[in-house]
Formats: C-alpha cells, sequence, structure tokens
C-alpha cells in the first residue's frame, strides 16, 4: 500500500522527474538508482515510488524530486505470461497485425474487416485441432481399431459402444477448451474507472486512442463471436460427419441453424459497424451476447441428436468431413491473407517514408500468426496420432494418421522456416561487410586516439555496433518468411485433392517419398522444438536480464495495443498505465510542479501516449527525456498510421520541443527519432525537431580509467541514468521548464 507521506510540492525547487521504465521491469530502487524507495501512489501492479526523505542523496540532479512509475507487472505475472507467450503468441500477433494499418489506407473498414474474419478463423483452427484429436483421432479411429485400445484402459471403457456415444462424450472435450479460452478470455484485465480519461481526444493522431477509451466493451463484443464460431464449428464438424450417412428434416434445420450462425459472426465483425462502440450498449451487448447463447445451445442440441440418431455410421476411415474441413479453412486463410496484402499494396499511397516494405507490416504478420496456428494445430494432432500409433510412423497412410492438410501445413511451415533461416544466414554473410564496415567508421570517429593495445576492444565494439545495425535487415527477411508461409497455406488446396506431399514430390519434382516423409516427420520435431523453446525461453526471460530485454520488447510490443482484433489475445497493458499516467502528470502540474518525464525503451512509448492525451494546460509544463526509445527505428516502421512522423512532431510542440532523446549506434532496438547526428554526416534537419536527437558514444572508452582495471562496458540497450549525459539532459530540459513555469 502507498505510504501516508505527502506526494505534493517538495523542496524539489518545483520541479518533479517522473521516470518510467522499459522492458526489462526494473525494481523502483533500480529506475532512481536509490537503495531506500517508498510507494506514493498506484498499487502493487502499477505504483508510484520516490526516494525516502531523510536519506543521503534523496534528490536528483539539480535537486529534483524524483519519482518512478513501476508497470512491469502490468501485462502479467510470470507464470501467466510464459504460458501465454506460447499458446497465445498466434492471437497476440494477429490483434497487433490490425494496428499496422497504412498511414494512408482509405479503405479502414475493409482492412479491419479482414483482420477480424483472419482472427476468427485462428479461433475456428483452434477448435478444429481438438476436435482432430478428440473425435477424429480418439472417438473416431483409436477406438473403432482393437491394436489402439490396447492397453489403454482409459480408452476402452468406450470401446465397442456406438459411435454416437462414443462422438458425444468425447465431444466434451472441445467443450471444455472452448470453456477455457472463454474464461481466460473473460479475464478482466487492468482497465479500470478510475484510469480513465475524458473521451474528448485532444489529439488528432491516432496514438492516443491508446488508452483514452474503454476496451471492454467491444472486447466482450468480440469475445460473444468468438465463442459463438467455436462452438458453431463444434457443431459443423459434427453435423459433417453425421450427414455422410443420414439426412433427416432434424439435421436439415440443426445444419441451417449452425450455417446461420457462422453467418451471423461473419456479419458482426465485417458489416456491423457498432461494434466498436467505446461505450456499453445494453441493446447492442444483448444481441452479441444473445448469438453467443444460442450456439451453445445449437451445440448441446446437436450433441444430444448424435448420441440419439439411430441411424447407422459409416466404417473406417478418417471422421467423415473433418479433413475437407481443416482444408478449406487453410485455403480461406490463403485467400483472405492475399486479399488483405493486395488491399494494403493498392490503397497505401505515399507517405510511407524510408521503407517500401513499410505497409507490408500487417500482412506479413497476419501471414506470420496464421502459419504459427496451423503449425501449432498440426503438431498437436500429428503428436497424439503418433502417440496413439505405437508401431509406425504418422507419416505414412496408417490408421490414426493425421488429415493430408495438416501434413501439408507441416511440410510448408518446415520448408519456410529452413528457407527463412538460410536466407537468414546468406543476408548476415552479404551484409556483414558492409555493417563492418560502417561500423569501423562510427568506432574510428568515437574513439581516434586510441592506443594500439585497445585494438580488441575496438573489434569488440565494432561487433556490437555492427550486430545492432542488422535490426534493419530483419524488415526485408520477414517479408521472405511471410511470403513463404502464405506458400505453404496455399499447398493445403493439394490436400482436398486427397494427394500426399511424398507422392506429389516423387511425381512432380523427384524427390523421393521417403525422404519428404522424413521431413515431414523432423519439422513436426521443429515445431515441438520451437514450443519448447518458448516455453523456456520465457521462463529464462524472468531469470536473466540479457535475455529478458530481446524477449520482453516482443512481449510488450505486442501486449501494448487493445485488443481489438481477437478477443483471446493477452490484456493490453496501455489501457491502465497510460490514464494512469496522464491522471499522475495532470494531478503533479495542478499541485505547481514541473514535470520532466524520463522514459526508457517502451517506457518512451507510453510517454509518447500520454503526451498526446494531456490537455494544453498541462503540457505547458511538462518536458520529455527519451533513451533507447524504438518510437522511430520500430513504431514509426510497424505502426505507420499511429506513430508516423507527424504524431512524433505533435508531440514535440504540444510540450514546446522540451524534448531531447539519447540513443547509441550499439543499441539493437532504441534509435534516433528525427535525427542521426553522427560524426561525419550531413545534416539535413532544421528547426527545433532536429534538436531532439543527441547520440552517446558507447563504451564512454575502450581503455580503462585510471581508477580503474578493466574498460568502460558496452551498454547497448542498458539505461543511461547513471551517466553524465543523462545528467546533461536533465540540467538542459529542467532550465527550460522553470522559466516555462513563470
Amino acid at each position: 500500500m502507498p505510504d501516508a507521506t505527502p506526494t505534493g510540492p517538495t523542496t524539489s525547487g518545483g520541479i518533479v522527474e517522473l521516470r518510467v521504465h522499459g522492458v526489462s521491469g526494473a525494481g523502483a530502487d533500480q529506475v532512481l538508482d536509490r537503495p531506500h524507495v517508498h510507494q506514493v501512489a498506484g498499487d502493487r501492479s502499477g505504483g508510484f515510488y520516490r526516494p525516502r526523505p531523510g536519506y543521503p542523496d534523496s534528490t536528483g540532479t539539480d535537486g529534483v524530486t524524483l519519482e518512478a512509475y513501476r508497470w512491469g507487472d502490468l501485462p502479467s505475472g510470470t507464470a501467466v505470461r510464459t504460458l501465454s507467450l506460447v499458446f497465445l503468441l498466434p492471437f497476440m500477433l494477429c490483434n497487433v497485425a490490425l494496428w499496422m494499418r497504412p498511414a494512408n489506407t482509405v479503405s479502414k473498414r475493409g482492412f479491419m474487416a479482414l483482420c477480424r474474419v483472419l482472427a476468427l478463423t485462428l479461433t475456428v483452427l483452434y477448435v478444429l485441432s481438438i476436435v482432430g484429436v478428440a473425435l477424429d483421432l480418439i472417438a473416431w479411429r483409436c477406438m473403432d481399431t482393437p491394436s489402439c485400445l490396447a492397453g489403454r484402459s482409459w480408452l476402452s471403457w468406450l470401446g465397442g459402444r456406438p459411435i454416437g456415444l462414443r462422438l458425444g462424450v468425447l465431444a466434451l472435450v472441445p467443450v471444455g477448451a472452448i470453456g477455457l479460452v472463454w474464461w481466460l478470455g473473460a479475464r478482466p484485465g487492468h482497465s479500470f474507472d478510475a484510469f480513465r480519461t475524458p473521451s474528448t481526444p485532444t489529439s488528432k493522431h491516432q496514438l492516443s486512442a491508446v488508452g483514452q477509451w474503454d476496451g471492454e466493451p467491444l472486447v466482450g463484443r468480440l469475445r460473444s463471436v468468438h465463442v459463438a464460431a467455436a462452438f458453431a464449428t463444434l457443431s459443423g464438424s459434427l453435423l459433417a460427419a453425421r450427414a455422410s450417412e443420414h439426412s433427416s428434416g432434424v439435421m436439415a434445420i440443426l445444419l441451417a441453424a449452425t450455417g446461420a450462425v457462422l453467418l451471423a459472426c461473419l456479419a458482426l465483425v465485417t458489416v456491423v459497424q457498432s461494434i466498436d462502440r467505446t461505450d456499453p450498449s445494453p441493446r447492442v451487448d444483448g444481441v452479441f451476447r444473445g448469438l453467443r447463447t444460442i450456439a451453445c445451445g445449437l451445440t448441446m442440441l446437436v450433441i444430444v441428436h448424435v448420441v440419439i440418431s439411430p441411424a447407422p455410421w459409416p466404417q473406417g476411415g478418417a471422421l467423415p468431413g473433418y479433413s475437407a474441413i481443416v482444408a478449406w479453412l487453410f485455403v480461406s486463410q490463403t485467400v483472405l491473407v492475399a486479399a488483405l496484402a493486395t488491399l494494403v499494396i493498392w490503397r497505401r499511397g505515399g507517405g510511407q517514408g524510408r521503407s517500401p516494405l513499410r505497409a507490408l507490416g500487417a500482412p506479413v504478420f497476419m501471414t506470420i500468426s496464421a502459419g504459427l496456428a496451423v503449425a501449432f494445430s498440426a503438431e498437436l494432432v500429428y503428436r497424439v496420432a503418433d502417440l496413439l500409433d505405437r508401431d509406425g510412423t504418422t507419416a505414412d497412410s496408417l490408421e490414426t494418421s493425421p488429415p493430408l492438410a495438416y501434413k501439408w501445413a507441416i511440410f510448408g511451415f518446415f520448408l519456410a522456416v529452413v528457407t527463412a533461416l538460410l536466407a537468414a544466414g546468406l543476408v548476415t554473410r552479404i551484409t556483414r561487410r558492409g555493417r563492418r564496415r560502417a561500423a569501423r567508421a562510427i568506432v574510428a570517429a568515437d574513439f581516434p586516439h586510441a592506443p594500439p593495445q585497445a585494438a580488441g576492444r575496438l573489434r569488440r565494439v565494432e561487433q556490437a555496433v555492427a550486430r545492432a545495425r542488422f535490426t534493419e535487415r530483419l524488415e526485408p527477411l520477414s517479408v521472405v518468411y511471410a511470403g513463404l508461409a502464405a506458400l505453404g497455406l496455399a499447398t493445403s488446396v493439394l490436400g482436398l485433392l486427397q494427394l500426399l506431399p511424398g507422392d506429389v514430390a516423387q511425381r512432380y519434382v523427384g524427390v523421393p517419398e521417403g525422404m519428404v516423409n522424413f521431413l515431414i516427420g523432423s519439422g513436426s520435431y521443429v515445431i515441438a522444438a520451437i514450443l519448447l523453446g518458448l516455453v523456456v525461453g520465457g521462463i529464462f526471460a524472468y531469470r536473466t536480464a540479457q535475455f529478458r530485454r530481446y524477449v520482453g520488447v516482443l512481449w510488450d510490443l505486442g501486449t501494448f495495443w487493445p485488443r481489438a482484433a481477437h478477443p483471446f489475445a493477452p490484456p493490453c497493458y496501455a489501457e491502465r498505465a497510460v490514464p494512469e499516467l496522464a491522471k499522475r502528470i495532470t494531478y503533479l502540474v495542478e499541485q505547481g510542479q514541473g514535470v520532466l518525464l524520463a522514459g526508457h525503451s517502451h517506457g518512451s512509448v507510453l510517454l509518447a501516449a500520454t503526451v498526446l492525451q494531456l490537455p494544453t494546460r498541462v503540457t505547458g509544463r511538462v518536458a520529455l527525456l527519451t533513451y533507447g526509445s524504438p518510437l522511430g527505428r520500430l513504431y514509426s516502421r510497424l505502426f505507420p498510421a499511429y506513430a508516423d512522423e507527424p504524431a512524433l512532431r505533435e508531440i514535440g510542440e504540444r510540450i514546446g520541443w522540451r524534448w531531447i532523446n539519447l540513443w547509441r549506434d550499439t543499441d539493437p532496438i532504441g534509435g534516433w527519432i528525427f535525427a542521426s547526428h553522427r560524426p561525419g554526416e550531413a545534416e539535413t534537419l532544421t528547426g527545433p525537431a532536429a534538436t531532439v536527437d543527441r547520440r552517446l558514444t558507447d563504451p564512454q572508452d575502450v581503455v580503462p580509467a585510471p581508477s580503474d582495471s578493466v574498460p568502460p562496458p558496452i551498454l547497448g540497450h542498458l539505461p543511461c541514468e547513471s551517466q553524465e549525459a543523462f545528467a546533461d539532459a536533465e540540467r538542459d530540459l529542467t532550465a527550460r521548464l522553470r522559466p516555462a513555469r513563470g
């Protein structure tokens, strides 16, 4: 709980420096660089801290009052975040893709509709993977095969029972899986009325919308649609199997009702614009909840009909209709991704600035999301099939072999990953000389008088700079991988034609069938290794600070944006953090304080969105210090409609250009925002924006100081609060703030 210490004006000269940490999730004592701190506002998830009064060095540079905002626990707890990183990753990437709309896309509604339909297909795929395990592999195939049931008492109790009963009982497994994601999606985020800001927009740029409106009404409506589609998918799978040998009036009614539910889901996410209302509406919300209730009740009726129907069932083979449903879903995803890419390229127009690939972020992330979802689903079905089939390999056409569409999906995913890795290695090798050459020029300009004994240290600095410059190469590589993943999805149409990957490769390419089957099996293990790596990476992300920075930047980039495409994506921490920061800054200004905002890494992104929400009476008393900021290097590239140069310029204008951005050449994440100011480079930017960026030499030297035995470390993306350059920036901004307060 916060201490009862007053948080108003102190003997600070009227300036409060509010620091916001980045993805490392540092403690308040680390952010403030003071050992004794106490909480003055907020709670355990997101709180404001100050140094305890009475201890030495409890104030900052030139006597400013230090304060830190710690938000590291807002995204979620350690265990939840680790598991979410694995199982919710496709949903998170899909949601992020919605926010990657190009700045000049005219058909915003069409763009959002395509993204939301693709998000809906991911939920359908999730359900189909559970249906494939519970109904196809276990209830239909294994329980009809004595060799599969042998020694498995947990399955044999249903063996020999009527097929309808087996399907009805095992249908409870996907029902439970739907209930699980329903419960996870319904968990309250960190969006509370206490943190809501006025709904009247203070900026024309859309970055200001993050955290300014309550996202729960939209998420609740999307959740109802996705739950309804999930139950309709289960109902459709059962009815497709039943319709293969039986038709009746009841069947026709159930099929029509299931189709109507799916069509209603599509209509609600594409046509009905009231889904985006930011305020609760009993009438609108009742329609969405009513559809969900109808879908749940319809599934129960379908299960009962399947159990009690006396008509005979087909014998042997796979669950009727299941393979075709999976293949058609993959084909639909391919068509939707192609349509999204076409719309983005056609309507992107100008304004994409420095990168011709910038407009492709949405289709690239959506393709990667769909590819991962397909790979994870295929791996689940494939592993269970391999577990059930004791004596054979599931790449062969055995009784428990997974559907052809999954085989093609694993084959395509494996080839896409291998090809992308080869391309990455090739690009690394091709660009190494150029990156090293540029790094040598930078290091030579920074350390022109380095002694001969520092040659080894200079090489390590050059390597750090060269590695940091590889970030710009990730953009074309991601496009290459997305294109390969889309081709892998497109091959699923061959599953509709009942063509085996091995047969096709041997007949048309000349690759032996055994080799293809070996690659499919290897691909399955690659996917399993990726899943295991994500889990292990999530665990190590909380044990190793260096690893946490790279994992954390991906997670915090994804969970910064509100859930507007997929309701089962992880909750958005900015929905609380941004309004909470705005409220705290407003309070401090109203108490007569000037506020120096200092944000590291993603903390600078939170502060950028916050500044755009502050009223003019507050921004006139605010200055901004960013360091290791991804605003210019990542966000302006990935989210051009929200963090483009006009939005960044408005931030500077709103605070009277009291803004300094510190960056290093060794930083692979952060960078300059307006101008690099590298030694020897001609300056082309003029005006106030040219004064924002300040380049820091990293390391500070390549030889040990006279009082030390080792040279200064290479800091890269690490914070710089203890460096003299940071203190100089503090003095500069506080000096500009004090006259502004007069």
